[in-house]
């Protein structure tokens, strides 16, 4: 079996700076793979592994899915998710369980909670690690019980002394809340339990996430000793035509700082974030607002929305997501769902589906009006290489492979000034949607200011890349940044998901320069435009990277 190296081009018209941080390392969960250079005709038992990501989360087979209740505990960060033990496609869930102690290299351990009870006997669904005083972790978490209902369980470690937590014990009272008529709750749509907070009244908060008729809610609930929970006569946060609102995440950010707060944090200089998994159109938005302690609810800024015009963590493959507090370095960081773009077909002959996005550092923008992600600075760790482009104008129209890099696992940042915005094209007053305006005007589409940016992944001959750019358009008196991500010369293979994915982002190209940083990882493409204002998720399988030699 040959390996054909994937290339990097960028193509642009318009003053440049690059760097690309080649990641030669394999620094993959469980074990360390082979590199593109160690697969050889010996290895023809990974004919499908040079698709697997090196230093993303994923684990060595199988199905993966939700992250669950990430935390730390002893300088340890523990991470759990939704795991099939048994196939490459979901079901048999149970939540399994690795740590670390710099979110880049993992050990596994056994699974952490798996349906032993009857409150969880028909599966083991997401939750959230909630640090009680004295800095015990416990888990709520969702069960399906032998009537299918959606029930909400509790679970805590068996020795605390254990800094990997390596055994969980369910305690005997569960589950602790549970759907009926008397408290109108639809048990088909009731799962996903949120950190909970402390109010200033000591009595613990948490929302689970459900839904009457179309109607999104973030169902509340109150409790004294965490363990005798009552449900609140309304909802945190509801929204009407949402559908099911699955895994919730609310927690506060500091108006005045980047650094993370504890989830029970109120105060003057605090805001709160909503975030919300949308079930019918499988995306995620989240909200900045205010929570009203007095009346137990959460009230949206005036334009935030959880529609198709509000905001996302992510404008690609991105769901299920969740935060945490890592009180050691104060800060908030945020775990996401990268689901696949191959069939499922093509899951089950390679073995595995899904992976993690890199954990992402997250704070609230300057404006007040958004939030910002950056990949955790510990990833930095496994650059060997820098290679570098000089600073330079370039032609428009022209294409330039980057040099002295393998762009199989790299880490690029390219920045963007442009001298002369005349150009820009005018801004039709429909072009509301990014995504279709990506689809619409892809890489190959030429416009007034850009396409400029990446091909990524890309074959010798271009017959396959995916392209990561810009467009700069004009609208009345202020320009309008799009960035795209496009897929669809991603792969010959027909069968695989080339959506084209775009986001706006808010910067202002007259006094700010662009910037682009993209994470290649075999099959990933995370990309970050206006240093994490806005981010796009993509998985490509290109077919001209393998290529089978023949004896």
């Amino acid at each position: 079996m040959a390996i054909s190296s994937p290339l990097l081009y960028c193509f642009l018209s318009l003053w440049l700076g690059l760097a690309v941080h080649q990641l030669e390392a394999s620094h993959q969960v469980y074990r360390n793979l082979p590199t593109y250079s160690q697969l050889t005709s010996s290895h023809h038992h990974l004919v499908n592994e040079p698709y697997r990501t090196g230093y993303h989360f994923q684990p060595p087979k199988n199905w993966i899915n939700d992250p669950n209740g990430p935390l730390i505990y002893k300088g340890i960060y523990h991470f759990f998710y939704q795991y099939n033990p048994l196939d490459a496609v979901w079901g048999n869930i149970v939540w399994a369980h690795s740590t670390s102690t710099d979110l880049v290299n993992w050990t596994p351990h056994d699974a952490a909670i798996y349906p032993s009870q009857p409150s969880d006997i028909n599966g083991c669904w997401s939750g959230s690690a909630t640090i009680l005083p004295g800095g015990k972790p416990v888990m709520l978490y969702t069960g399906i019980d032998p009537q299918n209902r959606q029930v909400q369980n509790l679970a805590y470690p068996k020795n605390l002394s254990d800094p990997f937590l390596r055994e969980w014990t369910k305690i005997p009272q569960n589950p602790l809340m549970a759907p009926s008529q008397a408290n109108q709750i639809n048990a088909s749509s009731f799962r996903d339990p949120t950190t909970a907070w402390l109010g200033p009244d000591k009595k613990w908060r948490v929302i689970i996430g459900g839904k009457t008729n179309q109607t999104g809610e973030a169902i509340l609930y109150r409790s004294k000793d965490f363990l005798n929970w009552v449900k609140a006569k309304q909802p945190l946060h509801s929204a009407e035509k949402t559908g099911m609102w699955e895994c919730p995440d609310f927690f506060p950010v500091s108006i005045h700082s980047q650094n993370g707060l504890d989830t029970s944090k109120i105060g003057p200089n605090v805001k709160h974030v909503f975030k919300v998994s949308l079930d019918n159109t499988r995306r995620e938005y989240y909200t900045i607002g205010t929570y009203n302690i007095d009346k137990d609810i959460y009230i949206p800024d005036k334009g935030s929305v959880e529609s198709d015009s509000g905001l996302r963590y992510d404008y690609g493959k991105f769901y299920a997501s969740k935060t945490f507090f890592d009180s050691s370095k104060n800060r908030r960081i945020l775990w996401g769902w990268i689901n696949e773009s191959s069939t499922v077909e093509d899951d089950i002959k390679k073995g595995w589906s899904g992976l993690q996005a890199i954990p992402r550092t997250l704070w609230l923008d300057k404006s007040g009006k958004q939030l910002v992600q950056w990949p955790v600075v510990e990833i930095e760790k496994l650059r060997e290489k820098e290679v570098k482009l000089p600073s330079s104008v370039l032609k428009g129209g022209s294409v330039h492979e980057v040099l002295g890099v393998t762009a199989a696992q790299a880490d690029v940042e390219i920045t963007f000034g442009i001298s002369d915005l005349k150009k820009a094209e005018v801004l039709d007053p429909s072009w509301t949607n990014p995504q279709l305006l990506c689809s619409q005007k892809g890489a190959s589409v030429k416009g007034g200011l850009g396409p400029f940016g990446l091909l990524v992944l890309a074959s010798k001959g271009l017959k396959e890349y995916t392209s990561v750019f810009y467009r700069i358009f004009k609208d009345h008196n202020k320009h309008v940044v799009l960035l795209c991500s496009d897929q669809s010369r991603s792969s010959l293979n027909k069968d695989n998901d080339k959506t084209t994915y775009g986001a706006f982002v808010n910067v202002d190209p007259l006094h700010e320069k662009l910037s682009l940083r993209s994470l290649i990882d075999h099959s990933i493409v995370e990309s970050f435009g206006g240093e994490g204002k806005a981010c796009i998720t993509a998985r490509v399988y290109p077919t001209c990277m393998i290529s089978i030699m023949e004896n």
